[in-house]
């Protein structure tokens, strides 16, 4: 049978996405939802009715603000409960105007963050953003760093500063040094920058203290993904981050789209991982590793224009090492990993001029502004300005999508 929801084949929420978030409505306070087309599935309710007799999930999972309970469970309990909502969705069961289902375009349903996200770490595993980074900082000849390609480089970020999508944030303000400075500056960043990025979210139970990953183990820990926009103050990154890396740069806010994709729904849009050279070492290497081929994609609204401007174009598949092997260098030391945590991939940088996933890249640092609508002379984001991120893999006679991950630029709050 069809799908009791309908939508067209090129809608991002078909029935093989069916991403989870939390929303709220009138009458119904935030609770984990399952968007399908222009509705969303209220689990909450749905754990409340005999319909969820087949479920195989305890109806306690469904009944709390985040989806941190549902994603700590094991993962093959994901994967009957995708299969069960797949059933129910296309059952004579339930109807289209079934009370379970709430409008997700309504202009009062409100989405949240899906997550109660405990730790969150930030990796630099695309080789053509960290070519051409470190090209315009160092120069061709030494734009990798010698342990570049022998492990996934990451940092630590900064999870309460992570926003749903739809969140303003104010521009920064930090220590910078300026050009041609010798001493540095209190003042509020004027590199303000964005960086195209998926999270990858953490599933399963906890692993206990000392406890390493395999590629292949961390691979079924991988709950799903959302859309990341790391924003980023370069003019303070580039005066602070020696020696320990971002800190104020990067911790100020981080934006992701409000649905999580599961990881099953991109299983159509495998492909093969990057070939590796030098070979890594034996604990990351993984014969049945795969990246998802995932278009993504970058628009900029700067108030003097009508609509947003398409900036850039990349892929999921851009990433030197996969999510698995993220996972697995991140619990090698023993670290343990918890459910809700969340991977940033880092910028994901296409080959060529239009795949640039920041404004470092496409403008050269600041020195090469390009036209943006009526903006002749664009480099940096200004104040108001307004950065969208999307993602839409098309499959055969359907499409998986993220949601919108987007955020606008406040003025700095008062210096003094």
């Amino acid at each position: 049978m069809s799908c009791i929801i309908k939508y067209s084949a090129s809608h991002p929420f078909p029935l093989q996405n069916l991403p989870y978030g939390i929303f709220s409505a009138p009458g119904r306070s935030a609770r984990p939802g399952v968007a399908i087309g222009d509705r969303i599935l209220d689990l909450y309710e749905l754990s409340r009715s005999p319909h969820f007799a087949g479920a195989g999930v305890e109806p306690g999972v469904f009944q709390g603000d985040t989806l941190n309970a549902f994603v700590a469970l094991p993962p093959a309990t994901w994967s009957a409960f995708r299969a069960y909502l797949a059933t129910l969705l296309t059952s004579d069961a339930l109807t289209a105007d079934s009370p379970l289902f709430v409008s997700r375009t309504a202009a009062d349903t409100q989405l949240h963050l899906p997550l109660h996200i405990g730790d969150y770490t930030d990796f630099y595993a695309s080789l053509e953003h960290a070519t051409n980074c470190g090209t315009l900082l160092r120069g061709p000849e030494r734009a990798l760093q010698p342990n570049w390609r022998h492990l996934p480089v990451a940092y630590h970020g900064r999870a309460s500063s992570i926003v749903p999508s739809g969140t303003s944030f104010h521009r920064p303000a930090a220590q910078i040094l300026p050009p041609s400075a010798t001493q540095p500056i209190f003042a509020a960043s004027q590199r303000l920058d964005y960086e195209l990025e998926l999270g990858f979210v953490y599933g399963g139970p906890s692993t206990p203290l000392g406890t390493r990953l395999s590629p292949a183990a961390a691979r079924e820990r991988i709950f799903g993904a959302v859309l990341l926009n790391d924003w980023s103050a370069r003019d303070v990154q580039s005066w602070e981050y020696v020696p320990l890396g971002p800190f104020l740069s990067k911790n100020f806010c981080t934006t992701i789209s409000p649905w999580l994709v599961p990881l099953a729904a991109l299983e159509p849009f495998r492909v093969a991982q990057a070939t590796h050279e030098p070979p890594l070492l034996p604990y990351l290497r993984d014969p049945d590793g795969c990246n998802y081929d995932v278009p993504l994609y970058v628009e900029i609204k700067a108030p003097e224009n009508e609509d947003y401007e398409a900036v850039a174009k990349s892929s999921l598949r851009h990433t030197y090492y996969t999510a698995a092997q993220m996972l697995a260098h991140h619990s090698t030391s023993g670290c343990s990993m918890r459910a809700g945590d969340m991977l940033g991939t880092g910028t994901l940088s296409a080959p060529g001029e239009h795949g640039y996933g920041s404004l470092l890249e496409k403008t050269h640092m600041g020195k090469q502004p390009f036209a943006l609508g009526r903006r002749a002379d664009m480099t940096w984001l200004r104040d108001g300005d307004s950065v969208r991120m999307t993602a839409l893999a098309q499959g055969e006679g359907f499409c998986i999508g993220f949601g919108e991950c987007e955020g606008t630029v406040l003025p700095a709050l008062p210096l003094q």
